[in-house]
């Protein structure tokens, strides 16, 4: 089952509320997304630490339900 860009950044947003999240379909088909996090909860991250902290917000989902996201993450000052 597709996931929508909303039920995505909800997620995120959930777990890191200061998050600017920019969600870009990669299809048409609610299965392959781009997102764009940026969040002060990343500062002083490594750039894996800071996907692997995204991908715990998703909650199992990654490779399920959401089949791909490319993703960029980056920290607020």
């Amino acid at each position: 089952m597709p996931m929508p860009a909303h039920e995505i950044e909800s997620l995120i947003k959930a777990a890191f509320p200061d998050a600017e999240v920019t969600m870009t379909a990669l299809a048409e088909d609610n299965d392959h997304w781009a997102a764009m996090v940026r969040s002060s909860a990343f500062k002083g991250k490594t750039r894996v630490q800071q996907h692997q902290m995204v991908y715990a917000a998703l909650q199992g989902r990654m490779g399920g339900v959401l089949h791909a996201l490319s993703l960029q993450t980056s920290a607020k000052d």
